[in-house]
């Protein structure tokens, strides 16, 4: 399926509606990334089988990784789109999660069966056409840069997790590069497989950082560009109100981000003045990355019904 979008320039897509745009770059980006990756992954393992060397395995592994993140990425990236329905209220927009976890699974497999690869290799080196290495790390580092300037404009959770892999992967070939430049003129095809652990070790890295911050979201931990203080002082400013408790922060997938809570009024108050200031507290909060705030109002003296129960409402 061809991509229009991609081929309008910016000018343009920035009149759509400023969501819309984002979203859609978002698909585009990930597909054309993806097709670029999957054929430079494919080409790299026949260039490892080539060259004899187990770090372009490793640097072929690291951008197959990123093919499979792309392609998740970009199923689900669409996925996200739908709109809520009955079975998920929330709408899809966390599906994109599922992607990053798939993904961190494969990574996870190849990095240990490269790792053995290349243990075996440490002791018994073999030596790899530093040539054909040399080629294969230039074009690994011109593929792999577009790729990444491509997606660094991103927005959402995903494009930035794969513009961080895009970057790796530039280092990885600059690895590769210096490396194969140190093999053709010194004796040391040890530097293969070394080279190799390390563009491993790195890609176990990275799948730890990338789940420890798909599972903070799917914990519903507080999001990374939200302070709880700040929320509760957004609340305190109001002279009408005299606490909050029951504050629940959580995030759909990294960037919508959702409260919910009780504030407790120091006076009754009628109806009106009461939604005016709602919508001036919502204002409030927007301006502090909270995108959708559901706020039930109480007055001070007439306890709270779920605090005894200690209830999650």
């Amino acid at each position: 399926m061809h991509d229009h979008h991609s081929h309008t320039g910016h000018d343009h897509d920035h009149a759509h509606a400023h969501g819309h745009h984002h979203h859609h770059h978002a698909g585009d980006n990930i597909q054309v990334a993806f097709w670029i990756n999957t054929a430079f992954a494919l080409l790299e393992f026949v260039g490892g089988f080539y060259t004899n060397s187990v770090a372009i395995y490793s640097d072929a592994l690291h951008d197959l990784g990123d093919s499979l993140s792309l392609g998740t990425a970009w199923y689900f990236e669409r996925k996200s789109k739908q709109k809520r329905d009955a079975v998920y209220t929330y709408g899809y927009q966390r599906f994109s999660l599922i992607g990053a976890f798939i993904n961190s699974i494969v990574l996870i497999l190849g990095s240990v069966m490269i790792l053995k690869e290349a243990f075996t290799r440490l002791f018994n080196p073999e030596q790899p056409d530093t040539t054909g290495m040399l080629w294969f790390a230039v074009f690994g580092i011109v593929v792999n840069g577009a790729a990444m300037l491509r997606l660094k404009k991103g927005e959402s959770f995903n494009e930035k997790v794969i513009s961080l892999h895009f970057l790796e992967d530039v280092l990885g070939w600059v690895a590769v590069l210096i490396g194969s430049l140190v093999m053709k003129y010194v004796d040391a095809p040890i530097i293969d497989p070394l080279l190799s652990m390390i563009i491993a070790v790195i890609i176990l890295v990275n799948v730890y950082r990338n789940m420890r911050g798909a599972f903070q979201i799917i914990l519903q931990g507080i999001p990374h560009a939200v302070s709880e203080e700040k929320v509760k002082n957004t609340f305190l400013n109001f002279e009408e109100i005299d606490d909050t408790h029951d504050l629940h922060i959580w995030t759909m997938d990294g960037r919508y981000n959702i409260l919910t809570t009780h504030a407790v009024l120091k006076k009754p108050l009628e109806a009106q003045p009461l939604e005016i200031l709602k919508s001036k507290i919502k204002e409030e909060l927007k301006k502090i990355n909270i995108h959708h705030a559901t706020i039930e109002f109480e007055t001070k003296g007439l306890a709270c019904e779920h605090q005894s129960l200690g209830s999650a409402e």
